[in-house]
């Protein structure tokens, strides 16, 4: 149990958390926002070495995506850090439910591996890095996974969202990637030498467009991409016609559905915490104050 004081001194160390993680999504000076990440890792870790540090919530930092299953095993920390135009790093941990810390750190690999790693497992010193906005269990007691849907601000002229699947192996370690996808040949990744492992969904930077668990219909759903010419001049890229595709979740796979309705819909209500770019909004939708 957190006891009052273990409580207090975690409010006051977030206090400094907070400031931190707001500057390195929105300082206007590189060397400022790569200071305050690395000063953040640091500090975060610190705070999460008290005991019982699991049960207090760290609300206030607004630019850190902290993610718990409803069964409450663990939760996942990530972050985004801009480099320049066509350059992101993310970072983040998983921490583990129990009183002494055991904390798994995320290494953004992603410029190491292949350019669509969907058929490949992974490890947290070897991470597809990405801003995670949702997470869902899939699966029963005897094999569970977790769905997370994250966001890649990957380059200047394209951007990415993908589902990841996180699980954990005999000695409680996370592994990244799980054959759950089942799709036909002729919508799979062209790069996927196996089974898919991962979805990731690239289009152009001028576009948004929305993956995610929808309850109402009780699917993942996500817009369907066609090719184009790249506004930017650069060969194709993929942009939204309006229409969805998906998932439905069946006995802890998930099977592809080619079209969702049978009307293109303009609007499908979804959450969508990441703004894609727009203007003058940060990752989490909220106005920024100055700076990218």
């Amino acid at each position: 149990m957190l006891t009052p004081e273990a409580a207090e001194a975690l409010h006051a160390m977030e206090d400094t958390l907070a400031i931190l993680a707001y500057a390195v999504v929105n300082d206007s000076i590189e060397a400022e926002r790569f200071a305050a990440c690395k000063v953040l890792i640091t500090k975060l870790v610190s705070a999460l070495k008290t005991p019982n540090s699991f049960q207090y919530p760290f609300d206030r930092l607004r630019s850190v995506s902290i993610l718990t299953p409803p069964d409450s095993t663990f939760r996942i920390f990530t972050w985004q850090l801009f480099v320049n135009d066509s350059t992101y790093r993310y970072y983040g941990a998983i921490q583990m439910n129990s009183p002494e810390l055991q904390l798994f750190p995320l290494i953004d690999r992603s410029f190491e591996l292949s350019n669509f790693p969907v058929s490949d497992q992974l490890t947290p010193d070897r991470w597809y890095g990405a801003l995670y906005y949702s997470l869902l269990p899939i699966g029963n007691a005897r094999q569970r996974y977790y769905l997370l849907f994250g966001y890649d601000a990957f380059s200047f002229f394209e951007k990415r969202k993908l589902i990841d699947v996180l699980s954990f192996d005999p000695n409680g370690k996370p592994v990244f990637g799980a054959p759950v996808f089942n799709r036909p040949d002729s919508v799979r990744t062209a790069a996927a030498k196996g089974p898919e492992m991962r979805l990731i969904l690239q289009y152009s930077a001028e576009a948004a467009i929305k993956l995610n668990w929808v309850p109402q219909y009780e699917k993942i759903l996500y817009d369907h991409l066609i090719p184009m010419p790249s506004p930017f001049g650069r060969g194709i890229t993929q942009v939204p016609d309006g229409s969805y595709e998906g998932f439905n979740i069946v006995k802890g796979k998930l099977e592809y559905v080619n079209k969702a309705f049978n009307d293109i819909n303009p609007e499908v209500p979804m959450p969508e915490p990441i703004l894609d770019g727009r203007k003058g909004r940060d990752l989490f939708g909220k106005p920024k104050r100055g700076g990218r």
